[in-house]
């Protein structure tokens, strides 16, 4: 491809892609979904927050981790017992990371 039609593939890929995400931005009201749809909507980015961190705690180069000898567990069963104590998503993200990396230097896990 020559430059000019780099040049405007790329502007029309732009395009593309402001108009896709304009769309729910243009309307001045609020689109018309029912109840379910928008409480469902509700829990979107912790189900895409799930799907994406939970292969990561239980795969290892695509197949399931077969010993109980893994840090990412240990690191996420401190994170969520922090967040059960505290709250703080902060507070959950450094303790959740400081047993993995303890388990990880410290025991060589």
């Amino acid at each position: 491809m020559s430059s000019l039609e780099i040049f405007f593939t790329t502007l029309g890929m732009a395009a593309i892609a402001l108009a896709c995400r304009a769309f729910f931005l243009v309307p001045k009201d609020d689109l018309p979904m029912p109840l379910w749809l928008r409480e469902g909507l509700r829990y979107a980015p912790v189900a895409a927050l799930a799907a994406v961190v939970a292969p990561e705690l239980v795969m290892t180069q695509g197949q399931l981790i077969d010993t109980w000898r893994d840090a990412r567990i240990f690191g996420a069963l401190a994170g969520l017992a922090f967040y059960a104590w505290r709250g703080s998503l902060f507070g959950t993200i450094a303790c959740g990371t400081g047993v993995m990396l303890a388990l990880r230097f410290g025991l060589g896990w």
